[in-house]
């Protein structure tokens, strides 16, 4: 025989406009579209989900006296959509024409990016998400004070030679300052979790999707 079995699908595969195996040209350009669509909705899903949290808390926050907090999470998830809606972009730019083989990797590839860029920002936000919630309770008001300023009090009384800066015992800023970094260098990693959670599904099928036609291509 001039062509095997397994040639002649892998010409299938490879090949959209071939004639031969046309069964499994469809099915796997119909695994790649309904992988692809699926992630397209989750993401708008997300990213509409944080828009409307990130809306809610900040009035929540102005309601209980910790409008910092609100503010500081308000503008880092601001953030964190823009940059997300703008690498949407690019995948509603993927060519559906082309082979299930072509298109399946070019979301895998600005699957990469996105998730690449999001690893980094990860180490921004975090941070930022931590600081704003101290600075909330800091500023908060409890009976009358402002919480920062009594907890530094407390400190002044039994500590009188304590070393303040702005206002605020140094070992403090330390404190925050050190798990800032700590956070910064842990963003990757509860980035990749936070990940997982949300999107493991579509990521694990992605990767049996693309493990089997690279078999069949070779």
């Amino acid at each position: 025989m001039e062509k095997s079995i397994e040639s002649i699908w892998k010409q299938g595969f490879l090949n959209s406009d071939a004639l031969v195996a046309p069964k499994l040209n469809n099915l796997y350009n119909q695994k790649s579209i309904h992988l692809i669509d699926k992630f397209k909705r989750m993401f708008k899903i997300n990213l509409n989900a944080i828009v409307v949290g990130s809306l809610l808390f900040l009035g929540i926050s102005f309601l209980i006296g910790i409008p910092f907090m609100g503010i500081g999470f308000f503008l880092t998830l601001c953030i964190v959509v823009i940059v997300n809606r703008r690498l949407s972009r690019g995948l509603n730019k993927i060519d559906k024409s082309k082979s299930s083989y072509h298109y399946i990797k070019a979301f895998d590839n600005w699957m990469k990016q996105q998730v690449g860029i999001n690893r980094i920002m990860a180490r921004f936000y975090y941070p930022l998400f931590f600081f704003s919630i101290v600075l909330g309770f800091w500023f908060y008001h409890f009976n009358g004070k402002q919480l920062g300023e009594s907890i530094t009090n407390k400190f002044i009384l039994n500590y009188p030679d304590i070393h303040l800066v702005f206002g605020v015992p140094l070992f403090i800023i330390f404190g925050v300052i050190l798990m800032m970094v700590l956070l910064s260098y842990l963003g990757g990693k509860i980035y990749n979790w936070d990940l997982k959670v949300v999107y493991g599904s579509v990521l694990r099928k992605l990767n049996e999707i693309i493990a089997d036609m690279e078999e069949l291509r070779n």
